[in-house]
Parts: C-alpha cells; structure tokens; sequence
C-alpha cells in the first residue's frame, strides 16, 4: 500500500503486512465473547475510566452502565462476498449481525463485565487473546427515558471489546451505544475484496440502525430521531458514506474488478437510499476511504450535511492524514465540521489501551498504542470533545460550543495570564483573558490543533 493509499493493492508481503493491518486494524477473529464469567483480569483499570489529567467533559457520567447481546438477521441482504463481477450478479443471502449494547442503567451493584477478543499474531493464523475489565454490568435493568442512539463501526476485522473506552463512557452519560460486529474477512484475505468491505459497512449501518430504531424505540429506550454515528478507519469510512457522502461510480475504487457492484449504491444509482441514513451528528477516527482510493471522488463528501467531527494524527502513515481525515475537512463542504488533530500522533488513535497480554511483543502492542502518544491520554481527549460535540449536536445543548469553539485553533498557543490564579488541577473556563482551552488543565493543553469550518465555510489553511 502506497502511503498515501488507504486499501493493499494485493496479498500483503511479511514486511508490510503491519502497515496494512493497522490501515484496518484488522485480524482474524474467529472467538470474540463478551462474556460474563471472566476468564482472566488484565492488570488495569476500565479504559472507560479517566485519568486525572484528562480534560474535564471526560469523566464518566451520572448513570451506572448495562450491556447486553443482540442478534439481527437482513434477510435477502446483498452477499457482497459472493458477487460475481463477469455477470453484475449479486446474490442474496441472511446477513447475521449481533450488536453489542450498552446503555443507562438502574443504580446496580456487583462485579464489572470482562470482555475478551482476539486479534491477528504476527504469525500467520495465530491469534493473541485478550480481555479488558469494564464497569457496565450485563443484563442490568435499563434505566427509563427516551436516550439518543449512537452506533459504532470498528475497523476492519476488530472487535467491539476493543472500543469499550468509547461505549461505557458514553452510556455512563446518557446515550444508547450500539457497536456492530461487523465480522469481516481478516485483512490478509483483503485483495481483491475492497468494494465489497467498502460496501458492507453503510449496508450494515443503516440496517441496524433501522432495526434498533424500531426495536429499541418501542422499549421507550431510545428516542429514534436522536442517531449519531460513529466510526473508526474503515469504520470512519462507513460512517460518511452512511451520513450521505456518495460513493464515485467512476472511482478507482469502482475501476476494480468488482468495483461494478457499487454502480446501484453510488451517486445516481437506484439503490442509494440502502447506504444513507438520515443522523443528527458523524464522529470519524482516522478514517479511511481517501488516498489513491477515492471512494467518494472530489465531490462525494460534498454531499454530507450533518454536523462533522473528524479525529487524526498527522502522522499516520497507514491512513494517510493529508489526503484523509484533513482532505475530508476540506470536501465535506455542506456540513459543519471540526477537525481535530493529534501532532506526531499515528493511525492507533481508536482502540483501547492494550490489555496485559498484548504488551510482550512489538506487533500486538501497536495494534493499541501509539508510538509517541500516551493511550489514556488520547482517550480522555477523545471523550472530551466527542462527548461536547454528541452534547451539543444530538442532545442540542448548546452551553457545550464553548468547548468546541476554542480561543485558539493551537492548543499549546493557549495562555493562561499569572493575574488569573486558580487551583493546580482548575479547569479552563477560556474567559478572563484565558485562553487555554476550555476544560483543559494548566500545563496539559499541549500538541493538538482544533479547527472548525462551518457549513458552506472554505479556508485556503486547510488546502493541504
């Protein structure tokens, strides 16, 4: 794969099959449980939780948390696996999708769920287990109230135990987090699949949000018309397609072999409605779908117009940041859109911390972390703004654009003037000639860049 690219052009070679996995954070996964017996305890804490320097909308919210299992059948749904591009023949076939859900729930007591997942070793056909500890309690009584709906897409061949920094913390506050197991082939069998995974993720994204719409509504769970999504690298990439970017019908993408199974979901094709999803709010995490792909062309992203928040690291080389996430700002000129940007930071910006078993050798732990970046450090970032910005879009709380609308787009540029004492671990109130950003501490807003342009809104800053 090109550096620029977002997609291996063929079977990944031993030397650069690192780069492609990261570029999807793929892997072979054939046992993911989310189990309620523990199996092991890895040595940390729930990454839901915090650390004490992240900023201030990070913290866990009010609610207890619940999780639970479900299972979704498509019936008749495109088998885009099986598409036969010589005859443009899609079969159809029973699309099984189970969701893993978590949600507000009732003052409850008793042990955290311990997730378990597996991904991809370095050798092939061996795969590394893991667990991760949390604090949602299985089956726990939901708490009452109409709550808005976020849906989560991992990346290529992940596993939904690995975002448990995201799902908990947001159910924690209030929101319904729904994360697809999208199961998809692991990422040494991704030639020559490339349209269909890039096809199967809005396919399965608007499916389950129909179904948990209308099941989870009549539960009085969730309030339907409150759905934002969220996506992680190929994730990243369902999600925007899913939130109305159209797909090129003369893309290179769609130049592949079977690239002609996208033609009836692409812009002007009969069937674009089966990707598109009518959402309040789009978070995507270094996602993919730019680069010497081109899945939506020049104008595709044009096409979104709902609120936009992009997060990257202007050093990943597996989803090229330039003609990526900050491409995407650029082009998704309908909608409003921020940019966040992590400086020297690289592709693994979207998982948890890694568990205790995935730290002995280098190839499990950079599925995980970051090179340069502490991992609960991004995270309490991440939740920090995603949380301003779900506030703000899906709960139409507008007292959180103070801490989107930031005094500087800079963070280390921030002041905070000695005539404005305040306790050491204060959090910026971004007033009084404070320009921190607001709910940073002193001395730990330091190495992000935060742009924002609004609907219609072009800047020759962000050509590049």
């Amino acid at each position: 794969m090109q550096s620029d690219g977002v997609f291996p052009a063929d079977v990944p070679s031993p030397g650069s099959a690192r780069h492609r996995a990261r570029a999807w954070h793929g892997a072979a996964l054939t046992a993911m449980i989310l189990a309620s017996t523990p199996l092991a305890v890895a040595s940390e804490g729930p990454p839901s939780r915090p650390g004490i320097d992240a900023p201030e909308l990070a913290r866990l919210g009010p609610y207890s948390v619940g999780v639970r299992t479900v299972e979704l059948v498509a019936r008749d749904a495109p088998d885009v696996l099986s598409y036969d591009p010589r005859s443009r023949h899609m079969p159809a076939a029973d699309r099984r999708l189970t969701i893993d859900l978590w949600y507000p729930a009732e003052g409850v007591k008793g042990p955290g769920e311990t997730y378990a997942g597996a991904l991809d070793g370095e050798a092939a056909g061996q795969l590394e287990h893991f667990v991760v500890p949390g604090i949602a309690v299985r089956n726990a009584r939901a708490q009452g109230g109409r709550h808005p709906l976020v849906l989560v897409s991992h990346g290529l061949s992940n596993v939904t135990a690995a975002l448990t920094w995201l799902t908990e913390n947001l159910a924690s506050k209030g929101y319904v987090v729904a994360a697809i197991r999208h199961e998809d082939p692991p990422y040494r069998s991704a030639a020559g699949k490339l349209p269909a995974l890039v096809l199967r993720r809005p396919l399965d994204i608007v499916f389950a949000a129909g179904r948990l719409r209308a099941v989870l509504g009549s539960e009085g769970l969730i309030d339907p018309a409150a759905l934002a999504l969220i996506g992680y690298s190929v994730g990243g990439c369902g999600v925007l397609t899913a939130a109305g970017a159209t797909l090129d019908p003369s893309s290179p993408l769609a130049q592949l072999p079977e690239g002609s199974m996208l033609e009836p979901y692409a812009r002007g094709g009969a069937k674009r409605a089966a990707v598109l999803l009518d959402v309040k709010a789009v978070v995507a995490l270094a996602p993919a779908g730019g680069g010497e792909t081109q899945a939506w062309g020049e104008q595709g992203l044009a096409d979104i117009h709902t609120p936009l928040l992009l997060i990257a690291g202007d050093h990943d080389t597996t989803v090229d940041y330039a003609s990526n996430a900050r491409a995407f700002f650029r082009e998704a000129a309908g909608a409003s859109r921020y940019l966040l940007t992590y400086r020297m930071a690289g592709h693994a910006i979207g998982l948890n911390p890694a568990p205790e078993s995935m730290r002995h050798r280098l190839w499990d732990l950079d599925w995980f972390e970051d090179p340069v970046w502490r991992k609960d450090r991004i995270i309490g970032v991440n939740l920090h703004f995603i949380t301003a910005f779900l506030d703000r879009y899906l709960r139409g709380d507008e007292s959180r654009a103070a801490y989107l609308d930031v005094a500087v787009s800079e963070s280390s540029d921030g002041q905070w003037p000695a005539q404005q004492p305040a306790d050491y671990q204060a959090y910026s109130t971004q007033t009084g000639g404070v320009t921190v950003w607001k709910g940073f501490q002193l001395h730990h807003a330091a190495g992000l860049e935060l742009l924002h342009l609004p609907a219609g809104g072009k800047s020759a800053s962000v050509a590049h």
